[in-house]
């Protein structure tokens, strides 16, 4: 990441830098990574190929960024399909996930997005689901869709809808929490809780901090200092 601007996760001129290099992942992931690649290409063929149903994809999280930490950290991927997703491509994607799980110890499960690229580049994703893919998204396979979306500064507009989904994750993690069975689901659906809502803080005072950042500590710090009263650390 080019660190232009004061060093806050922005390029030199301003704009968001995106956060992840697939040289960036640590060498215990390695394998991971590679073994994703290969059984993606195995599920829906090669998107440079021109007949697979699959246009590109994508690593995000602290896999691409060299944060994650083995034995806790799981892997995240995002698969952009050239028409809507159906079942039977949920069904494989969900397949892939538990083969990679199952395989290697080092993550602690895998978590796959599965959209088409209409809406990945539709104007009412631009400021959501398309800065996620230009910003937070590493290329794996395929033509990088970031070629198609525009350049991203931390706005009060970009605060504003990227956390547009929050009412409706709220039942859904109702939802999961009485679904949960085991002391593992528990714990992963309260790490997933608490990274969200975390970043959520944060994109509250990203305009006025004029940067970005999806280190947790960094952004729940951020936060504090401009809300101490809901911090313990400055309150």
């Amino acid at each position: 990441m080019t660190t232009g601007a004061g060093g806050r996760g922005l390029n030199e001129d301003g704009t968001i830098a995106r956060e992840g290099a697939r040289d960036r992942v640590a060498p215990e992931f390695a394998p991971v990574v590679e073994a994703t690649r290969s059984r993606i290409l195995s599920a829906f063929g090669d998107p440079d190929a021109g007949a697979s149903r699959l246009h590109s994809a994508y690593l995000y999280g602290s896999v691409p960024r060299g944060t994650a930490l083995p034995g806790r950290s799981d892997l995240d991927v995002l698969l952009a399909l050239r028409s809507a997703p159906t079942a039977e491509d949920r069904a494989r994607t969900e397949a892939l996930g538990r083969s990679v799980d199952a395989d290697f110890p080092q993550i602690d499960g895998v978590g796959a997005l599965l959209f088409d690229t209409a809406t990945l580049l539709s104007e009412r994703e631009r400021h959501d689901l398309g800065f996620f893919v230009a910003c937070l998204c590493t290329p794996l396979l395929g033509k990088d869709l970031a070629e198609r979306l525009p350049r991203y500064r931390p706005t009060s507009l970009l605060a504003r809808e990227t956390n547009g989904d929050l009412a409706r994750l709220l039942p859904l993690w109702r939802e999961r929490r009485a679904a949960a069975t085991t002391d593992a689901e528990l714990l992963r659906l309260a790490r997933h809780v608490g990274r969200h809502l975390t970043r959520t803080g944060f994109t509250l005072v990203m305009p006025h901090w004029g940067g970005w950042t999806s280190d947790l500590e960094e952004s729940a710090d951020l936060f504090g200092r401009s809300y101490p009263a809901r911090n313990d650390h400055y309150g």
